[in-house]
């Protein structure tokens, strides 16, 4: 996932992948993996070199943060944060970017049906 401190909605993201109820679901499917991108002023400091090359190379140049993918073990990319709209999902809120982030997680991996309804309640919940 690129983020940045800066980012309300990285932190949102954050946080609904470390929940009680969530952190395990991930953990025992995904390797997460955060790459610190377009801080500002003393939180340059911060970033992760060769961030935001990796970033646009993976074409999340325009797309906003969080920009995340999943990729399997050979750094192929399974999925992006992109809807069919080419729209960034950033941290899934509504029920339709819920959907989608379930699809995605499904698909690209063997998550199981009680694991994808954690993590949709988990993201639908008021951030």
């Amino acid at each position: 996932m690129f983020h940045a401190s800066w980012c309300k909605w990285c932190h949102v993201m954050e946080n609904n992948m470390n929940l009680p109820e969530t952190k395990p679901v991930f953990e025992k499917k995904f390797v997460s993996a955060y790459v610190d991108v377009q801080e500002i002023g003393d939180k340059k400091k911060l970033e992760n070199p060769g961030g935001e090359e990796l970033m646009n190379k993976c074409k999340g140049k325009d797309a906003g943060l969080p920009f995340w993918l999943i990729l399997n073990p050979k750094g192929e990319v399974l999925a992006d944060s992109f809807n069919d709209k080419k729209e960034n999902l950033g941290c899934p809120s509504t029920a339709e970017e819920v959907e989608v982030f379930a699809a995605k997680l499904k698909k690209s991996s063997k998550i199981s049906d009680n694991e994808l309804q954690t993590v949709r309640k988990a993201f639908m919940k008021k951030n």
